[in-house]
């Protein structure tokens, strides 16, 4: 949880602020209290004692019915961003996926947040879905 302002990075510039930072609580307080069920799990990496990355995976169907290995969350710390933490984080929810028989994984990550794109591209990830949206004054 104390990664979790982390996932507010990004956010296009006309969202709430503060409604962006309860729906990032929400989503790790979720995905964590989820971890009952064997169709979810978390994966966090250490450093030193010290908690340093977290990645959440579940499964999700894609509109055609594929059921997909789905990223909810991933984050690293700032003071372990560039050290591999989030590569491995990564594989590990990939690793999930493929012992449960998927063949993607997916992620989403907002339109804004150039340096998670950049990552994900650099890992072979390819942009799929795009969502745009405009004010109606």
């Amino acid at each position: 949880m104390g990664m979790a302002e982390r996932l507010q990075e990004g956010v296009a510039s006309w969202r709430d602020p503060e409604a962006v930072r309860f729906a990032v609580i929400d989503w790790v307080r979720e995905s964590l209290g989820d971890l009952s069920y064997p169709d979810s799990r978390a994966f966090v990496a250490e450093r030193d004692g010290e908690v340093v990355g977290l990645v959440c995976v579940s499964e999700r169907a894609h509109f055609t019915g594929e059921v997909d290995a789905y990223i909810g969350e991933l984050v690293v710390s700032k003071a372990a961003e560039g050290a591999g933490v989030g590569r491995a984080l990564v594989a590990a929810a990939e690793d999930w996926g493929r012992a449960r028989g998927r063949k993607r994984v997916v992620v989403d990550t907002g339109a804004a947040n150039i340096a998670a794109r950049r990552f994900y591209a650099a890992l072979g990830f390819d942009e799929e879905d795009v969502t745009v949206s405009r004010a109606i004054d």
